[in-house]
């Protein structure tokens, strides 16, 4: 490696008369014609002679005797044979005593030094290897990096830069610091030497290329500081140029009498003298640039690529005129695609920085790129581009402005400002995220985004002379801003999707909280009732300001004296109810009754009697109104039907947030629906809010019963009720619009959860007489529902051909809803509503339809494997059985095993398998039993044509093969005797092509396992596996499971029930399960496995004390544990060749990004950050697309 000062040929440095740096050649210059003569030369130099060791030291390589050395080691503050790393480490020695003690080893003996520093980079990436004196003579680069990779300790992945705790959080910042510090205190004589900086440039131009993660971390970091010191010593080399020149020129331009040669031959000589310096320094930093940067700039790892461009970003800010072109800018560019947050976050930190440092660094459609990033759900990006946003289309202010910044509202500074934030919130054509751009720019523009006067004044008073007027869109993109900044000053947190939760308020923060919010009430508890009766028929306006109550501080209006404007709001909510059938308005109002009636409030009494009296002549008109549609002999008009569902929509917003029970509304309602089934004319609005109205008069029944002691009648009714209402929505599961049934299927869904045994939990012993449990007939209903209308094709659900865009958007809302009617009834299979083999039919779809469905329904498989192993993997077998018989309904008995169909469910087999897992000893019992049913099956149909001939369903077994690879060697000669109970003679012998399915799930079980030495008939004596169990010592408490989990053949004459269903020999082991995390309000109780579905049931079991069993779990030196990141893995970045087998069964975070390779590749402008991830918008909990 360093046996001379030489830096390899991996990066020849540039010629003498190249001083910008170049970033669009290749490093390698394989001719040399690119090598320097004279003092810059670095790539010819050869071996050093022992004479050279000597030069300003003591000679012969013999540490230094001096006061700061001992034993070749820093003998600092007391501390002998401290080493660098321990000092760095500990980060209690002022840094640039640390340097300056190094620096003086340097100058008595610079190869020791130099093995000291070289050494210190090793231990900080976590090695516990030492490169000797010996093998820093004589061993290249690539050599000792080898033999301190063999060094490196493979147990764990941590080292230095990612280890927890306090000592090793300051470490990275002492390690950056003793970089910076060492180049700033060697940059007038040590790095020109070409010897030290070709040393280290050599080592960690290395180590940065190596697959050992640490390596690559920790030098890559190293060498981008190295980087950005050696980028400040550049700036002050030019500083210090440009000043020579300035005075060379003074001088020059004196008349002869006064000019001054000698001082002009002084300064053309220190002119040329920081000529040569600063074309080393080029030279270096090119070579850290072309051997370290644009490989790792792209490299596998996040956090590598973000240290990358962190660097550059501080390059080009320090040093633009080298670093602010083309040839720097479009790594930046590249890396706007990188899908992973810490990297686009260090990206437009980047950004940002040259924004302020200049104006015209990024085109128009540049900053169009980065603006879009605000609606980023990762925070930290989106706040970086929120920044970038304010700076360069808010923070400019016109020097006219100066004279009304006193001014507030409508004439205020703010007024255009905020007038700008609408026009771009409209330009992003995305009108349902303002939450997320005002969250953006938040913390940037407070004191805009807080100016409600201003907003308040915008859309109440008349525009000024010459002014002009927002249009209705804009009024309405305003009030939605409005309301956003409201939100978020009132709650304090950011909306969904961008924070892990609510986190504890400082004491500042509770102050300004109650300032905002006492600030909010005392405005628009006068503002909006103004506000609602201007905006009173615009549906989308009236929806956003109901919202405002919700964060008022009620008290005021008591404190305040304002109960006149209170009931001016409640005038107005009552009108908006009388002119609106909106269900979202009508909900608004509902919300805004349910803020103001609060009983620890004065004002509880006043919007309750306003409440009251709005749902007594909603109740009294609808029955009336009922009565007459209902009338026998009389065809009701659409006229009455109109006022009947205008009047139920208002009931039923109102019923979700208030309790109505005592308008005893099930009667009407129950009325209404069963004459819909009898007659079947019932128009289906009608009925859809029917259903509603009454599922929440269940509910809130429920509630008064749960929180309060009830009587057994209120039980017995509301049992009734319950019933009798699951009945009503299992007829209209038969109705023949879909959108009645796909309320009847979510309410009945609801209810079944609701009133399942879950409803007993936490000491509600009490309500067991609610319980209830569906029937067969329910569940086969409600499966063939999901059948019929989930797992269809995409356009078969679609109606809308109102273009291109709209015909998308139906898509996704179609898809939406279909993925929440299956979530909802995995749900009920999830905790055992229904039945686990009903998941059947839901798994078998599993690829077919992946892109749709594929998450909820590998959830679903994880959830049902943690209730109960075996019968997840006999539900799993059982899904496919049906699709194999699908395919012979359909192709008949001689179908060709290449076709697609078959190929398919092979297919889905493998997926099936992956999703066990590592761990085989966890799902040995399922797997097990998934066999012992895919062989049954197989043999079950007897070919009518005798034994000569194959089982009909003998195929089965090419499937059955895919899970062979999940069975323990032991296990797999166990099952393969359990399939030889099934084979005659005649069978073993077939070698025919329809016998090959036989032949490979025959060796599917044979493989790995001829070597098995727990087989009885294998008669191999105990000796060798004894010692062999010597050898391989597991742990105690994992070879007692595994010895008792042991697996040993019957008689030959036991029948094949007697061997898997015998239970006489079982031995019990502890079966420990964890209760499923599931998202529910409802938790459900751990489910026992019952005795007889343990696997000793199915296998007999014999101990065997001739086998130590393999200790499967045993944590050895392999590097791809389950929980654990590999230590040596790819080091490059590839868009191709997923391999998406590994995503089945394990959780490895996987990237995505498509960079461009090679300098030559030109920059894909056709390429769009895909800043919004479609999947997203099926999970309800994130409210960013």
């Amino acid at each position: 490696m360093i046996a001379a000062p030489e830096i390899p040929t991996d990066f020849n440095l540039l010629q003498e008369s190249e001083t910008h740096f170049s970033s669009d050649t290749d490093f390698e210059d394989i001719e040399g014609k690119n090598q320097k003569q004279g003092k810059g030369k670095t790539c010819k130099k050869g071996k050093k002679g022992p004479g050279e060791k000597s030069k300003g030291g003591n000679g012969g390589g013999k540490p230094p005797s001096g006061p700061n050395r001992m034993n070749g080691h820093h003998q600092q503050n007391g501390v002998e044979n401290m080493m660098l790393f321990e000092v760095v480490k500990m980060g209690k020695s002022a840094m640039q005593s640390v340097v300056d003690d190094w620096i003086e080893a340097y100058k008595h003996d610079r190869d020791i030094a130099l093995l000291d520093l070289i050494n210190f980079f090793i231990q900080c990436s976590g090695c516990k290897g030492v490169v000797t004196a010996e093998m820093f003579r004589h061993m290249q680069n690539s050599e000792i990096i080898r033999k301190m990779t063999e060094e490196f300790d493979e147990d764990s992945g941590d080292y230095p830069l990612t280890m927890a705790g306090p000592q090793w959080k300051k470490f990275k910042s002492s390690f950056c610091e003793f970089i910076g510090v060492l180049v700033r205190q060697c940059q007038y004589s040590i790095i020109y030497d070409e010897y030290m900086m070709d040393t280290v440039i050599s080592l960690l131009t290395g180590l940065s290329d190596s697959q050992v993660r640490a390596f690559r971390h920790t030098s890559t970091l190293a060498a981008m500081k190295l980087m950005t010191a050696l980028v400040n010593v550049a700036l002050n080399l030019s500083i210090n140029m440009d000043n020579t020149q300035r005075q060379y020129e003074a001088e020059r331009n004196k008349m002869i009498g006064k000019r001054a040669n000698e001082r002009l031959e002084l300064l053309l000589q220190k002119r040329k003298e920081l000529q040569e310096n600063q074309d080393e320094i080029e030279n270096m930093m090119n070579a850290i640039f072309k051997g370290v940067f644009v490989h790792r700039y792209r490299d596998a790892i996040a956090e590598i690529r973000a240290i990358c461009i962190e660097e550059i970003g501080i390059w080009m800010k320090m040093y633009s005129d080298a670093f602010l072109n083309d040839s720097y800018l479009k790594y930046v560019g590249w890396t706007m695609h990188d899908k992973v947050r810490c990297s686009v976050y260090q990206n437009l930190k980047c950004l940002h920085s040259l924004v302020k440092s200049s104006e015209e660094v990024l085109t128009a459609e540049d900053c169009e790129n980065v603006y879009h990033l605000v609606y980023s759900a990762h925070r930290p990006v989106a706040v970086a581009a929120g920044e970038f946003l304010y700076k360069k289309l808010f923070s400019r202010r016109d020097p006219e402005e100066d004279g009304i910044m006193k001014r507030r509202g409508r004439q205020g500074p703010n007024a255009n400002l905020v007038k700008t934030l609408v026009f771009f919130f409209l330009e992003s054509e995305l009108h349902e995220h303002a939450a997320y751009l005002v969250d953006s720019m938040w913390d940037c523009a407070t004191e805009l985004l807080k100016d409600w006067e201003c907003m308040n004044s915008l859309l109440l008073e008349e525009p000024l002379s010459g002014e002009e007027a927002l249009t209705d869109r804009q009024e309405s993109a305003l009030i939605e801003i409005m309301l956003c900044t409201i939100r978020q000053a009132a709650e304090c947190h950011p909306p969904v999707g961008r924070g892990t939760g609510k986190r504890v308020l400082t004491a500042k923060e509770k102050k300004t909280q109650l300032d905002d919010r006492t600030k909010i009430t005392e405005l628009f508890a006068v503002a909006l009732p103004q506000l609602l009766a201007k905006y009173s028929v615009d549906a989308e306006k009236v929806t956003n300001l109901l919202q405002l109550p919700q964060y008022f501080d009620l008290e005021i209006y008591t404190t305040g004296r304002l109960e006149k404007h209170l009931d001016a709001l409640l005038r107005q909510i009552r009108n908006i109810v009388e002119k609106h059938t909106d269900t979202d308005v009508l909900e608004a109002c509902s919300k805004t009754y349910h803020a103001l009636c609060n009983e620890e409030f004065t004002i509880f009494n006043r919007v309750d009697i306003s409440r009251s009296q709005l749902i007594d002549e909603l109740a009294d008109k609808f029955n009336r109104l009922l009565e007459d549609f209902l009338q026998e002999g009389e065809e009701p008009d659409e006229d009455d039907a109109y006022q009947v569902l205008s009047t139920l929509k208002r009931i039923t917003a109102f019923h979700n947030a208030h309790d109505l029970s005592k308008w005893d509304l099930f009667a009407c309602n129950y009325k209404l629906l069963k004459t819909g089934i009898e007659n079947g004319d019932m128009p289906e609005q009608i009925v859809i809010h029917a259903l509603q109205c009454t599922h929440y008069v269940i509910l809130w029944q429920l509630a008064k019963i749960t929180e309060s002691s009830s009587t057994k009648e209120d039980l017995l009714r509301l049992k009734k009720q319950m019933r009798v209402f699951c009945q009503i929505c299992q007829h209209y599961l038969t109705n023949v619009n879909t959108t009645v049934k796909e309320q009847a299927f979510t309410i009945l869904c609801d209810i079944l959860m609701i009133f399942s045994h879950q409803i007993m939990s936490g000491g509600r012993d009490m309500l067991e007489p609610l319980v209830y449990t569906p029937d067969s007939s329910l569940q086969s209903e409600l499966l063939s529902f999901i059948l019929d209308h989930v797992f269809i094709e995409q356009d078969d659900d679609n109606n809308s051909a109102d273009g291109q865009q709209e015909d998308e958007a139906s898509k996704i809302e179609a898809l939406h809803k279909r993925r929440n009617l299956l979530a909802a009834f995995c749900k009920l299979i999830v905790y055992t509503v229904v039945e686990m083999n009903t998941a059947a039919d839901i798994f078998k779809q599993y690829m077919k339809y992946y892109n749709d469905y594929g998450d909820i329904i590998k959830e679903t498989m994880s959830k049902t494997r943690q209730i109960d192993k075996i019968q997840c993997a006999k539900t799993l077998i059982l899904s496919l059985q049906q699709l194999f018989n699908e395919m012979i309904q359909e192709n008949g008995y001689n179908f060709d095993r290449s076709s697609s169909t078959f190929s398919g469910i092979k297919e889905l087999a493998r997926r099936f398998a992956l999703t066990f897992g590592l761990d085989q000893l966890k799902t040995r019992e399922a797997i097990a039993m998934l066999h012992k049913d895919g062989i049954e099956f197989a043999f079950k149909e007897p070919n009518p044509q005798g034994e000569s001939h194959p089982p009909l369903n003998l195929a089965f077994l090419d499937i059955l093969s895919e899970f062979s690879s999940k069975l323990l060697r032991q296990d797999k000669r166990t099952v393969y005797v359990y399939l030889e109970k099934f084979m005659t003679f005649q069978m073993s012998l077939r070698r025919e092509d329809v016998w090959l399915p036989l032949m490979s799930y025959r060796n599917s079980l044979l493989a790995g396992g001829d070597d098995d030495t727990m087989s009885v008939i294998s008669g191999i004596s105990s000796r060798g596996s004894t010692v062999r169990s010597k050898k391989s010592k597991p742990s105690t408490g994992k070879r007692k499971v595994v010895e008792g989990m042991q697996l040993a053949l019957t008689e030959e004459s036991s029948s094949s029930d007697s061997m898997w269903l015998s239970r006489e020999q079982t031995l019990h082991t502890p079966v420990m399960m964890q209760t499923p995390q599931l998202t529910s309000t409802i938790m459900r109780e751990p489910k026992r496995l019952r005795p007889e579905d343990s696997f000793m049931s199915v296998y007999p079991m014999q101990t065997e004390h001739h086998q130590t069993p393999l200790d499967y779990n045993r944590r050895g030196t392999s590097l791809m544990e389950d929980d654990e990141e590999p230590i040596v893995e790819d080091v490059m970045m590839s868009s191709e060749g997923r391999i998406e087998d590994l995503n089945e069964g394990m959780d490895f975070d996987t990237m995505d990004i498509d960079l461009p390779p090679s300098k030559n590749r030109r920059e894909r402008t056709e390429l769009k950050p895909d800043f919004f991830d479609p999947a997203s918008i099926m999970d309800e909990s994130v409210g960013l697309i």
